[in-house]
């Protein structure tokens, strides 16, 4: 079993963590490396604003709890612009905590990849948009835009 603490994007913070936990059941986006793994989620919380007021105690906590690896949530990439302070975050956390860390959780969805691309704004984040960019199934499956999206989820 490996246990994770997810780090959202302030923006995001009232987020139900749906595309998150479902990436998580459904073994899609950055989980897909688990496969019949168990997951469990120790912790879930916002950064707290820019620059990461809450990094200073959220994934110490988190590993207080047994998170053996910290996600920062698909959000810090999905919001426009991207989160600035990725590279802080993850340095922050991997050089002081002593996690993991990775970037990104579920697929990202279709139209923000379309809306990504012609705005221009994910020059320099290529490392990190590996994992959740690169599988077109995934981005349909998680765009909310698509009509049939909440039929979807009753599959």
């Amino acid at each position: 079993m490996v246990k994770v603490g997810i780090m959202i994007c302030d923006r995001n913070r009232k987020c139900t963590g749906n595309k998150c936990f479902r990436s998580i059941i459904e073994r899609d986006g950055a989980f897909r490396k688990y496969n019949d793994e168990p997951i469990e989620v120790v912790g879930w919380m916002a950064c707290g604003g820019c620059p990461g007021e809450r990094l200073e105690f959220a994934p110490a906590d988190m590993k207080k709890y047994g998170a053996e690896v910290i996600y920062l949530a698909s959000c810090y990439l999905a919001g426009y612009p991207p989160c600035p302070y990725i590279e802080d975050h993850k340095r922050y956390i991997e050089n002081y905590v002593g996690l993991p860390v990775v970037v990104g959780t579920h697929p990202m969805p279709q139209n923000y990849i379309d809306t990504h691309e012609k705005a221009g704004d994910w020059e320099g984040y290529e490392e990190y948009l590996k994992e959740i960019v690169d599988d077109p199934e995934g981005a349909h499956k998680y765009d909310s835009t698509r009509s049939d999206y909440t039929e979807s989820l009753k599959k």
